[in-house]
């Protein structure tokens, strides 16, 4: 995991624009919150996915970082006042705070765009024009109404609310879980073919771990603190946001997260030793501490 991080964030600062470029605030905010920390689960996903199915690692990079952008320019609209109105990131001010609300608002559209240009333009993604354009559109649904921008629009209309787990579920299945997903098919839409039941199966994995992560995000909410979090300890009880560990309890709220990560390793089963990436990335998924 270490490897990919450090492969990712140099790859992403290949991309993003030179501080000395103008507009250079801009730039300088856009490589703040996109090179400042952060799990890079999202794009370690990309790279894990393509050591399962045997593609080299330069071939993921567009991937990897297109998925990680898309990823950062959320958590800079998220942190808005409009939205969470948050003012700590990964240990850090947030956008907004270390800028100002137009600069973040700019730095997160700039994000996205690049995000698109990469998988566009990437010339060592060896893939053929039908394959960029498959990739082009995991990536534009995953990130907009019918996932992540969905999502995060039915977590706002929560606050406050009573949810059921299967309206619980289905936020966070489009608000957190949609880029795990997309995470996982943009790696094997890299291959020139990957057999359909192989697809359904790493789909299923993607989306049992995306719910884990949200769980145990949940879980860390109220048992962690500010400094190993990185962000406010407890901001999702004190905006009354309806939570698993606030639905069923912190112990149910655990079992239901190894059950999921459990059904994730089932749907490895037909893979190697070459899927070993994979589960470890399932298990550091409830077992981390941040």
């Amino acid at each position: 995991m270490q490897t990919s991080r450090h492969r990712v964030e140099h790859a992403l600062a290949q991309w993003l624009p030179a501080t000395d470029i103008i507009p250079e605030r801009l730039h300088e905010a856009m490589r703040y919150v996109t090179l400042n920390g952060g799990k890079r689960i999202r794009p370690i996903l990309v790279y894990a996915t393509g050591t399962a199915l045997g593609i080299p690692e330069q071939q993921l990079d567009g991937p990897a970082c297109a998925v990680e952008l898309i990823h950062a320019y959320s958590l800079v609209h998220d942190d808005l006042p409009a939205m969470d109105n948050d003012e700590l990131r990964r240990g850090l001010p947030t956008c907004h705070i270390k800028y100002d609300e137009a600069t973040a608002i700019l730095a997160g559209d700039a994000l996205q765009s690049l995000a698109f240009h990469i998988l566009a333009h990437d010339e060592t993604m060896a893939t053929d024009a039908q394959r960029r354009l498959e990739m082009i559109d995991t990536l534009a649904i995953a990130s907009g109404s019918r996932g992540m921008a969905g999502g995060q629009a039915i977590d706002l209309a929560s606050v406050g609310k009573e949810l059921n787990v299967v309206e619980l579920e289905n936020m966070h299945i489009h608000k957190t879980g949609a880029l795990i997903r997309a995470s996982v098919k943009l790696a094997a839409l890299s291959r020139s073919k990957v057999e359909l039941e192989l697809m359904d199966k790493l789909e299923h994995y993607a989306k049992c771990i995306g719910l884990a992560f949200q769980i145990r995000d949940d879980i860390l909410d109220v048992e962690s603190d500010t400094e190993t979090l990185g962000k406010i300890q407890g901001a999702d009880a004190m905006r009354n946001k309806p939570t698993y560990p606030s639905l069923i309890g912190v112990v149910k709220a655990k079992d239901m997260a190894d059950d999921l990560v459990n059904q994730a390793l089932e749907s490895l089963q037909q893979l190697g030793k070459e899927a070993d990436f994979l589960r470890d990335i399932a298990r550091y998924i409830i077992e981390r501490q941040s």
